[in-house]
């Protein structure tokens, strides 16, 4: 089967007509090339708007309290409540396979009233009351300094750790930052650290302009006691917060008498539910590059199918030569389907060269470039996919010589020779 008999008749059918076997080739490569390509693309756009998340912990979920839609217990519907601090502790011990919750505090924001003041500079930025866990929720570089810690947590300590932004805002350029005070609401708080938030999630800008404070000491300076704005809370990994927030809003509902079936008392946003749907998208758009990279790389086996029958057309007399010969039909069958497999391999190997060297020039243009504000970074494909495409190459080239091999094997010496 690989003598260089074989192989020399094999080269000596293709390369006969020069220009018929590349136009029919190029069918094959055009469509490897094409399904490389798309894949490629697809998972750059997948990297660029995972980039965006900038490492930000997807199994996670965001919760407040919202007004209870019904009576219960005697307590009316419409009424206000607040999570406390000690819920947080409550979730912990009666909720499994819970990585962090954090419980948060929220003052001012970006676009509204001036909260912060330095010297004769203000602004207004959101101030967060957090705790240590927050960082590894929401990823950001500590530029300089540090984040918040426990001990600042137990003692109340009035520090700061400010985004790039309020920087920019509140201090001349090469003005030492750390050490440095700044009135939030009329509380004294001394800068700690700075940080730039990763990815560009959301609002950019606004992510850049926001304050860290420790929970306690934002509670005590701004008269919260006990309450808690918000929870951001994150399932382990190998466990999914969408499945496990009903037993979290089970335990919110109990320890503020609301009612078991009141959907809207607790608002919630469920990023894992959305990432999923994101990765959905992306597997969707996976199967699409397939469909249209088959149907293209399809056109160009049929094209093989259609010149090989013309081939086995011109060899007639050959073929009965060798039949006479003693060739048996599988010889002449096995001849065939080599000649075509060897012919869609060579053409997709072309293809997915040429796909990998595109891929290759388009890395290097990025390389000098800046992705973290684009939605598109880094297109690659896998070991696998391209494993993938030479299982099709080889099934290709076998389909498209199945029906000229038996054509070959029906002619009969006496028949072809006639033709002569």
């Amino acid at each position: 089967m690989f003598s260089r008999d074989k192989w020399s008749e094999i080269l000596e059918a293709l390369t006969s007509n020069w220009f018929r076997t590349i136009l029919t080739a190029f069918g094959v490569l055009w469509g490897i090339f094409i399904l490389v390509i798309l894949l490629a693309a697809g998972k750059g756009l997948e990297n660029g708007v995972k980039q965006g998340f900038g490492g930000i912990a997807t199994n996670s979920m965001f919760m407040w309290a919202q007004t209870p839609s019904k009576p219960y217990k005697g307590l009316p519907k419409g009424r206000r409540y607040n999570f406390k601090i000690s819920d947080v502790a409550a979730i912990k011990q009666n909720v499994p396979n819970l990585k962090y919750v954090s419980p948060r505090n929220q003052l001012g924001g970006f676009g509204g009233a001036n909260n912060v003041v330095r010297g004769l500079k203000s602004g207004a930025f959101n101030v967060y009351g957090d705790y240590p866990e927050v960082i590894k929720q929401e990823p950001m570089d500590i530029t300089s300094g540090r984040f918040v810690n426990y001990s600042d947590i137990e003692q109340n300590r009035k520090v700061a750790i400010l985004g790039s932004g309020v920087i920019n805002d509140m201090y001349d350029p090469g003005e030492e930052v750390i050490g440095s005070y700044i009135k939030v609401n009329g509380v004294n708080f001394m800068v700690i650290g700075t940080y730039k938030k990763k990815g560009n999630n959301g609002n950019p800008e606004e992510n850049q302009k926001q304050i860290y404070v420790p929970f306690t000491a934002f509670s005590q300076a701004f008269n919260m006691g006990e309450t808690v704005g918000w929870m951001s809370i994150t399932a382990e990994d190998g466990s999914s917060i969408t499945d496990l927030k009903t037993q979290i809003f089970d335990v919110i509902k109990s320890r503020h008498t609301i009612h078991p079936e009141d959907d809207r008392a607790i608002g919630n946003f469920d990023l894992f539910q959305e990432f999923s749907k994101i990765n959905g998208l992306f597997v969707a758009l996976k199967a699409v590059a397939y469909f249209v990279g088959i149907l293209v790389l399809l056109s160009g086996i049929i094209g093989i199918s259609n010149i090989m029958l013309i081939v086995v057309k011109e060899r007639t007399n050959e073929i009965g030569v060798r039949r006479a010969l003693g060739a048996t039909p599988w010889d002449i069958r096995g001849q065939i389907l080599m000649e075509s497999i060897f012919l869609t391999i060579i053409s997709g190997m072309s293809g997915i060269a040429l796909a990998t060297g595109i891929i290759a020039l388009v890395n290097m243009q990025l390389d000098g470039v800046d992705t973290s504000e684009m939605m598109f970074a880094n297109p690659s494909v896998d070991l696998g996919v391209v494993f993938i495409a030479l299982s099709i190459l080889i099934i290709s080239g076998l389909l498209a010589g199945l029906i000229p091999a038996q054509n070959a094997i029906k002619i009969q010496p006496v028949d072809a020779l006639r033709t002569e």
